[in-house]
């Protein structure tokens, strides 16, 4: 049975500049960083980087979101129009989003908020034909 995610690696062009992305902008907290890879903790989350120039990121929806304090929020918010952070789609959900690229494209959400607080919006305003089983 699975029993949760264990890590989410992604592919990337270039170690040190995404290194410095996560870090600096995103402020997850580095464990290590080798000329192949690092390793960090988004909460108690295990977020990994691997050098690989033949990685393309998805065109679709897919995404990574990292949850943030609302107290927060607003200066994560600046700090990634401050950088010049590409945002990839405009946020249209329940609860304070920015949708991000990191260097190498690939689709992230800075998001307050958690599964509970959208399934209680859903539940307020329903796609059609929602079925909810909580």
């Amino acid at each position: 049975m699975i029993t949760g995610i264990n890590h989410i690696t992604v592919s990337v062009k270039d170690i040190q500049k995404s290194f410095t992305f996560y870090k600096d902008i995103l402020e997850l907290k580095p464990l290590c960083l080798w000329p192949e890879g690092a390793y960090f903790l988004a909460g108690n989350f295990w977020f990994c980087l691997s050098k690989d120039t033949s990685h393309s990121p998805n065109n679709g929806y897919t995404h990574f979101a990292f949850s943030v304090d609302p107290e927060y929020f607003q200066k994560m918010k600046n700090k990634i129009k401050e950088n010049n952070v590409p945002v990839w789609k405009k946020n249209k959900s329940e609860g304070d989003s920015i949708y991000i690229l990191d260097p190498d494209g690939h689709k992230l959400e800075i998001h307050v908020g958690d599964w509970q607080s959208r399934l209680q919006e859903k539940k307020k305003n329903p796609w059609p034909d929602t079925q909810f089983f909580i």
